[in-house]
């Protein structure tokens, strides 16, 4: 499973690589670039699902597993 994620800002194209939390959904992120707050796209769970190049670990586990993909629930 990874762990990391680079956010691409849709208003900015800024690039980030963060570190997903394991145990939470990050429903905000603060642009560095532009200060702009990234939300989950409708659908998403996160920013990382919705922004992320990784999707978030409780999504990567699910795909790994073949089991209905439930995040943040």
């Amino acid at each position: 499973m990874q762990t990391k994620s680079t956010l691409t800002c849709p208003a900015c194209s800024h690039q980030v690589t963060e570190v997903m939390p394991t145990d939470a959904c990050q429903y905000f992120y603060d642009c560095p670039g532009c200060n702009v707050v990234l939300r989950p796209k409708l659908g998403d769970c996160c920013v990382f699902c919705s922004y992320g190049d990784v999707p978030c670990p409780p999504i990567q586990e699910a795909r790994d597993s073949g089991s209905q993909a439930s995040c943040c629930g």
